[in-house]
């Protein structure tokens, strides 16, 4: 008998897709302590101002926020350290590359618990969007809301 039990834990990165135009996504594990997946299992978590860089070859996410878990006591965890990414070694190459390019960055989408209990994050291989591009996609955004105001009617 199996267990099906989908995870309610998916923190979002709402401030990338408005700030950035996404080439490409790959979904990574997380090297996490014990008090930090406990923090991540209650939602106590942000991806907000958080970046991916690379460092001897490996991936690191910089600046994610795991919030200190309230039994934690003395065994807690740094609560924005910089957390190693796990990748297979032909993604880790084609971002490596991605990153070469002037303009282009790594970043954190989303966060959520597998079906596994693992902590997984989604990250894009992204560009930068200019201001007109930003003016562009609000403007699509409100005319969406306005179609679907006229249409419910």
């Amino acid at each position: 008998m199996k267990k099906t039990t989908t995870s309610a834990i998916n923190i979002k990165n709402k401030r990338a897709s408005f700030d950035y135009e996404f080439i490409d996504t790959f979904t990574a594990g997380i090297v996490l302590t014990g008090t930090e997946i406990k923090s991540i299992r209650l939602g106590k978590a942000s991806l907000v101002d958080t970046y991916c860089f690379f460092s001897k070859g490996e991936l690191w996410v910089k600046n994610m926020h795991i919030a200190e878990y309230f039994y934690g006591s003395y065994n807690n965890h740094i609560v924005r350290r910089d957390r190693k990414l796990l990748l297979q070694k032909k993604e880790l190459k084609k971002l490596e590359r991605g990153t070469k390019e002037t303009g282009f960055t790594i970043v954190p989408i989303r966060l959520f618990i597998n079906d596994h209990g693992l902590a997984k994050l989604v990250l894009a291989l992204a560009k930068g969007k200019k201001q007109y591009d930003k003016r562009e996609s609000l403007k699509e955004k409100d005319d969406k809301r306005m179609m679907d105001r006229m249409f419910k009617r």
